[in-house]
């Protein structure tokens, strides 16, 4: 009976996976064959997601502990060398303000982006119940000065600065009732503006105009919601005709179907176009290059 091993052994020793013991060849001996020099791969530098903390240690504002949940910070998703182009955004997923959907509403629209040739910080910020509103909004125009205080390191661009919210993260940046920046500060990432060049609203953070609010100057805004989610796409579609009344540039996309908290929406047929959409926007008003976007691009 022929041994079961025997095909096993001969492919290991040919894979050099196997050798024979000191002294004893494990094949019969053959002419040494030319040496081949391998060819050099050259070294690809892997992508490293790291963090920016927005204020340093013992600065924050309206801190109520030195946690790591009273220290507010921003993830690094950067794009591939080949693609990258200088834009950039900040990312604020959802979660009811008490905690973050940190995968479908940020690292995956970080790695979208990243495809897109963008930088991508997911920004983690405070949660109730120990913060309010107030402390929120202050991560989220902090985190749009970080990144604008980085951007030359970074190779970035200063003035394509986009933030994109969803749900209760979009209410980060939705009013501003103060100056984008402070010119007499200490600090000097306190000096920079705050205002985002674009935003994006995920069935999130619209609503009427506040009175006395300035819409005109309002960043060119995106906002997508679907139809049957009300409580955020009737806001939207109100917030969408103030803007347009006031001259501000604004995109709506409402669908017929669907839920809240779909995030990037892929492999969904009720809304699995809105990021494709949103890619369009972003090329249409210069924030990103034009061309075929990235899904006509795979076809």
């Amino acid at each position: 009976m022929a041994n079961p091993y025997l095909p096993v052994l001969a492919a290991l020793l040919s894979c050099g996976a196997l050798v024979a013991a000191e002294g004893t060849p494990a094949t019969a001996p053959a002419k040494p064959a030319a040496a081949v020099k391998p060819a050099v791969k050259p070294a690809v530098k892997p992508i490293v997601n790291y963090n920016i903390p927005l204020w340093t240690e013992g600065t924050v504002p309206l801190a109520k502990g030195d946690g790591p949940l009273d220290n507010p910070f921003l993830t690094v998703f950067e794009p591939p060398a080949n693609k990258k182009n200088g834009a950039s955004v900040i990312v604020a997923p959802g979660g009811s303000n008490i905690m973050l959907m940190y995968g479908a509403e940020g690292m995956d629209i970080a790695e979208q982006y990243n495809e897109w040739g963008v930088t991508a910080f997911v920004l983690t910020y405070r949660m109730s119940p120990t913060y309010n509103t107030d402390a929120r909004s202050a991560d989220g125009k902090r985190a749009v000065q970080i990144v604008r205080a980085h951007a030359a390191e970074m190779k970035l661009d200063p003035e394509k600065v986009g933030f994109i919210g969803f749900s209760a993260g979009a209410g980060l940046l939705r009013r501003r009732r103060k100056p984008s920046g402070d010119p007499s500060a200490t600090d000097p990432v306190a000096r920079l503006s705050s205002k985002p060049d674009y935003l994006a609203f995920v069935y999130g953070a619209a609503g009427r105009a506040m009175p006395g609010e300035n819409l005109k100057d309002y960043p060119p805004t995106f906002m997508v919601a679907s139809q049957m989610d009300t409580a955020q796409s009737l806001p939207a579609a109100q917030f969408f005709i103030d803007l347009t009344k006031a001259g501000a540039v604004a995109e709506l996309h409402l669908y017929e179907k669907g839920h809240h908290g779909f995030g990037s929406g892929f492999g969904a047929p009720e809304y699995e176009d809105w990021m494709p959409r949103l890619e369009h926007f972003l090329k249409m008003t210069g924030f990103l290059p034009t061309g075929k976007t990235t899904t006509e691009a795979k076809k």
